[in-house]
């Protein structure tokens, strides 16, 4: 049994952001507040994006304080301004920061509570003020998933938050919109990603819908992301890449991320370290531990991105996968912890901690080997170096 869940409408195509105005018109919407970053409000997106509304006569109002791992703050900042105006609906506008900040301010614009009653395991379904989610980065999948992650900066805690409420009414996916991206961002997102698409294909609640989109996710974002990190106007790699990454949110949201993300979400709290890069980290060591328990499913994912053959046994397909994981990382340079300058003896201080925070949100248990606290703190001391 499997209960799939999508946004309303999905808009896929360059050039697809001139057509906002049909997609508010289309679901009765005019008052639209933009939630952003200043980095596009600076690289012109942002006024463009404001410029092809105002042609089609819709007064729209923008904020740019949106930061990177949203915090609760951050999230209160924003609805203030959002309760300043008068708006029906909110636009996303970015990477996984301004949509998941758009996803916790629309909530909240029709609810009163603090965000820390949304979290996992709380499931929050009853409809909030209409999102439009606008990516900017081949990444997060965020447009099409129904969870956003919001920072308690008091606890260092990445709060999971999950339900219908978060899932967009429209996704409008442009490529055009990252073919000024730099390579580390494409990198960093390009994984993410892929570890999305890898992570709902093994997941103890995949399903045949989710498997056929992460399986599609993998076979677009595993041979162009390379060629998009080497070749940032690469168009059909670009392309590829914001497509993938769709498919790998519309999988993980309608199966389950696993331990990678779990044990993700921590290091990102602590460490300030990109939700992506934190992913890359650990992908290799945990998949490496997780393996044995689905050795067809790693093999399969192994086989769709022609790292190993046909032919090849489960285990030997499996072991591919590892490796090619493995040489990804080195070839993008995604750091360890340690590289990216972590000290040691505060990761080590704070292993124990991670450790629970990782199985508290629940992601552990999706994972086909479901670790202990123990465990889960051998693969962090493994990770680090």
């Amino acid at each position: 049994m499997a209960a799939i869940h999508l946004p309303r409408a999905i808009r896929i195509g360059g050039g697809v952001l001139q057509e906002l105005p049909e997609v508010l018109a289309q679901f009765g919407l005019s008052r639209p507040l933009i939630l952003t970053d200043g980095w596009l409000a600076q690289s012109g997106v942002l006024e463009r994006v404001e410029n092809i509304l105002g042609k089609a006569g819709i007064a729209v109002r923008g904020f740019t304080g949106v930061i990177p791992d949203p915090t609760v703050a951050s999230v209160e900042t924003a609805l203030a301004f959002l309760r300043e105006g008068d708006h029906d609906c909110v636009i996303g506008l970015g990477g996984g920061s301004p949509i998941d900040t758009a996803k916790m301010v629309a909530v909240k614009a029709l609810r009163d509570l603090p965000v820390s009653a949304f979290k996992a395991p709380h499931q929050e379904d009853a409809p909030a003020l209409p999102v439009i989610a606008v990516p900017t980065t081949a990444g997060t999948g965020s447009e099409a998933t129904r969870f956003t992650v919001i920072t308690d900066e008091v606890t260092d805690e990445k709060m999971l938050c999950a339900g219908l409420a978060y899932l967009p009414t429209v996704a409008v996916v442009d490529y055009e919109l990252t073919l000024s991206k730099p390579a580390r961002l494409t990198a960093d997102t390009g994984i993410d990603s892929l570890v999305h698409a890898i992570e709902a294909y093994v997941s103890k609640r995949a399903n045949p819908f989710s498997d056929a989109a992460a399986l599609s996710a993998m076979r677009l974002i595993w041979p162009n992301l390379p060629l998009a990190c080497a070749d940032p106007g690469n168009r059909p790699a670009r392309e590829a890449l914001m497509f993938g990454a769709l498919q790998g949110g519309i999988a993980f949201s309608n199966a389950s991320v696993a331990l990678v993300h779990g044990m993700s979400r921590p290091i990102g709290a602590h460490f300030h370290v990109s939700h992506g890069l934190s992913n890359a980290m650990l992908m290799p060591v945990v998949t490496a531990w997780s393996a044995p328990a689905a050795l067809g499913r790693y093999a399969q994912c192994a086989r769709v991105m022609a790292v190993a053959s046909e032919e090849e046994s489960d285990q030997s397909a499996a072991a591919r996968l590892v490796e090619a994981l493995e040489h990804i990382n080195a070839d993008l340079a995604v750091p360890s912890p340690r590289a990216y300058g972590i000290e040691k003896a505060r990761w080590d201080e704070l292993v124990p901690l991670m450790a629970q925070q990782a199985l508290a949100s629940g992601s552990p248990a999706n994972n086909p080997r479901v670790p202990l606290a123990d465990e889960i703190e051998t693969l962090y001391h493994r990770a680090w170096g």
